[in-house]
């Protein structure tokens, strides 16, 4: 697996591509060719994800030891969602993924959120909607990987819980972009906020629900990440 040696484009990249290359991405093909673009921007994140998580190696090795811890967490994304189908507005992608990003880095908690709406969707329909999921994701997962240091400090329970619940908002934010644009054909400001006004019994509820799976999942994942780190060198 190929690593990228220099530091500097390393860390340009892990800036560029999730915060500014794939949203302008995601945005111009859903305003130029609508439905036609979604398999296009599906491609397009997940080689651009894939890239981003390369830029993260710094060793070979290590970087193949992440991949597949990854690639776990993702599966189990993938899998949660799937079983809590049945309840509107909850899931553990958020939870899952702040978690991996804390414990492994931005890079591999843009990939499992990414990677866990696309593969996710499979179960409960791919569309239009499937590469802004992605975005958002993916966005909650590299913000959380840069935060690790303050998420992981003093009280890590309770800092990882008012961020899971932030998250659930910022992705309500970011999904009702596409909810207007889908609908509108471009961005309109009032469309936008009587499309949050709307999906507030829903946020509310998913964000309520990001909270009780961090505050479940926190301790026993953070046991067997910091032991695996360690015996890895992860």
């Amino acid at each position: 697996m190929t690593v990228i040696k220099n530091p500097s484009v390393r860390k340009a990249a892990s800036y560029i591509i999730p915060f500014f290359a794939i949203p302008a991405i995601v945005i111009a093909g859903m305003l130029v060719f609508r439905e036609r673009s979604r398999i296009f921007l599906m491609v397009s994140v997940s080689a651009l994800t894939l890239f981003l998580f390369i830029c993260g190696f710094e060793k070979r090795k290590t970087g193949s030891r992440r991949l597949i811890l990854t690639a776990v967490f993702i599966a189990l994304a993938s899998i949660g969602r799937a079983v809590c189908s049945p309840l509107p507005g909850v899931n553990p992608v958020t939870a899952i993924t702040v978690l991996c990003a804390v414990y492994l880095g931005g890079e591999a908690g843009f990939m499992t959120g990414a990677f866990s709406a696309l593969i996710s969707d499979i179960f409960s329909g791919q569309g239009t909607w499937t590469p802004f999921q992605m975005l958002a994701w993916g966005l909650i997962g590299m913000t959380a990987g840069l935060l690790s240091r303050f998420l992981l400090s003093g009280n890590s329970r309770l800092r990882l819980c008012v961020y899971a619940f932030i998250a659930g908002a910022a992705y309500s934010l970011i999904m009702d972009v596409f909810t207007v644009i889908w609908a509108n054909n471009a961005f309109n400001l009032s469309a936008y906020g009587a499309a949050l006004l709307t999906a507030l019994p829903f946020t509310a509820v998913y964000c309520i629900s990001n909270v009780v799976f961090v505050y479940l999942l926190a301790k026993p994942f953070g046991e067997k990440l910091g032991r695996i780190k360690i015996k890895y060198g992860i």
